[in-house]
């Protein structure tokens, strides 16, 4: 008896649970109180407080139920930007993948949506968050640049530019340090030519880049082992009128001294050939 007891209180709990689940669930889809007059509305700011609450799934399901049963609602183009945001917040590679796709397909069905401009930034912002250091591949990097100078060209009036500025900035830093870093490793084994080239091309490309204090530390180091001082020395002037809270500020002006007070080059001599790392 014990053991039916036992076995029937166990079948009721599941019971219980299940209906629990049950409820649960359908409180996601379904959810619309009767007799409500805009029940689309409705499940949007019920989708917005989830988001704010950072329940993705929840708020996801809000949302879908709007795009999917009031496909003529007023609302509709702000919750699929809300299923967006929702696979933005989660984070994970497999859900960034599929607000990318949320957000590429907002811009194709209301290009001309007053949030078309949030749209184009949230792109921007998924491929960012999948940049990856400097030291490996930058097609995430490459893509968040190309689609945030998108963003800067079409919605140039955007209360969202200050934000979208900063990111695109910090996309270029990441690939410029990705550039910045090949050309220093010429520069440690000693193929001088090689990290001239390199930096040289990087300061064309990117003018502002914010560690070019680097770079033209490396750049002016290279010119001198190839014995190019006279083209060393706009390079380390530059750290110095540039960059007044530079960590090399001091190596740069203790170079200056040493470039400025050296003997003249002999131009009848050539300069120095690169030396080969062993």
């Amino acid at each position: 008896m014990i053991h039916y007891s036992t076995r029937l209180a166990a079948a009721t709990a599941t019971l219980v649970c299940a209906l629990a689940l049950g409820a649960c669930a359908s409180s996601g889809r379904g959810a619309v109180p009767p007799g409500t007059p805009q029940p689309d509305q409705f499940l949007y700011e019920r989708g917005n407080e989830q988001l704010a609450n950072k329940k993705w799934l929840t708020a996801r399901e809000f949302y879908k139920q709007v795009t999917e049963t009031y496909t003529q609602s007023p609302v509709r183009p702000d919750a699929k930007l809300g299923i967006g945001d929702t696979y933005l917040g989660e984070g994970t590679p497999e859900s960034i993948v599929l607000a990318i796709a949320e957000f590429q397909e907002f811009l194709s069905y209301y290009p001309t949506h007053p949030r078309a401009d949030y749209a184009q930034y949230k792109l921007g912002m998924a491929h960012f968050k999948q940049m990856r250091s400097p030291q490996r591949d930058q097609s995430e990097t490459r893509e968040t640049i190309r689609d945030l100078e998108t963003f800067v060209t079409r919605y140039p009036n955007s209360a969202l530019m200050p934000e979208a500025k900063a990111r695109l900035r910090e996309a270029h830093d990441r690939l410029s340090m990705s550039e910045m870093e090949i050309g220093h490793f010429y520069y440690k084994i000693r193929w001088y030519p090689g990290a001239i080239d390199r930096l040289v091309a990087l300061m064309k490309q990117d003018p502002n880049f914010s560690h070019r204090d680097l770079a033209y530390f490396y750049l002016a180091q290279s010119y001198v082992k190839v014995g190019r001082p006279a083209e060393a020395l706009p390079m380390l002037e530059k750290i110095v009128q540039e960059f007044e809270q530079s960590e090399i500020l001091e190596d740069a002006e203790k170079l200056i001294t040493e470039l400025k007070n050296a003997p003249p080059v002999d131009p009848a001599l050539p300069p120095l050939p690169p030396t080969k790392s062993n």
